[in-house]
């Protein structure tokens, strides 16, 4: 009997922990089933950009990000409402791809959860054009410039997330300070008199933009303006995310 009894109990023991294994497999496969959230950016698309983020746990309350930005080059949103603002704008085109990588530590009871700091890193390039007009022997001349932009950035994002339904989740990232730098140029072909050239140079030194510094060449056949340099600015959005 008492061999019987401890065949008995380590059969009943064996199948205990072959249950308890099956149970920690389950549990681990829902795990890994719930450590991936996609989000989207929301005011971006009124801007007629996409922005999507992929966001991953990795273990404890960190997880590891990468956003995507994508703008068709066009007219600039709300275009028609910068007349009011500076002229220049109306003819302005422009588009934009950025790649965002980051680490997320959460301050809450879990990943996914509540007030986070995210360091990140970001690349972003800009294509533009523009019709730029200047006044020049008492009347109005237009000169076409295009060209890109690059800039290199490194901040530090807070936000905060919550889960507002099952598997959906509100991600609003409140104030990200940004460092960087910046280099590129917009350049144009036009036939310029001297007084043309003159009064061209007078304008394009009065542009100021928050990418660096900015300088210009004009000669008889076009202008360059080329911006190189550090710049700075925030980084915020609302996005919605589904967990899976």
């Amino acid at each position: 009997m008492k061999i019987k009894f401890t065949k008995s109990l380590s059969l009943i023991a064996a199948m205990g922990l072959l249950s308890l294994n099956s149970f920690a497999q389950k549990v681990n496969q829902a795990d890994d089933a719930e450590k991936n959230l996609v989000k989207l950016n929301l005011p971006s698309l009124a801007l007629k950009t996409l922005h999507v983020q992929y966001e991953r746990a990795i273990f404890g309350k960190t997880s590891v990000g990468l956003g995507v930005r994508m703008m068709p080059k066009g007219s600039l949103p709300f275009s028609s409402s910068f007349d009011s603002i500076d002229d220049q704008l109306g003819s302005l085109e422009m588009g934009n791809f950025a790649i965002t990588p980051e680490i997320k530590f959460y301050m809450g009871k879990g990943v996914f959860k509540g007030f986070y700091i995210a360091p990140f890193l970001k690349y972003a390039n800009y294509n533009a054009s523009i019709n730029y007009e200047f006044d020049s022997n008492n009347r109005t001349e237009m000169i076409p410039l295009s060209g890109k932009l690059n800039t290199y950035t490194a901040g530090v994002l807070f936000g905060a997330q919550w889960e507002i339904a099952n598997k959906f989740y509100l991600d609003w990232s409140i104030f990200g300070p940004q460092y960087g730098i910046s280099r590129g140029n917009l350049a144009g072909t036009k036939t310029l008199s001297a007084q043309e050239q003159k009064d061209l140079k007078s304008e394009l030194d009065e542009i100021d933009l928050p990418v660096g510094n900015v300088s210009s060449t004009v000669t008889a056949n076009g202008a360059v303006v080329d911006f190189k340099g550090p710049w700075a600015g925030i980084r915020a959005n609302i996005g919605i995310g589904y967990r899976f």
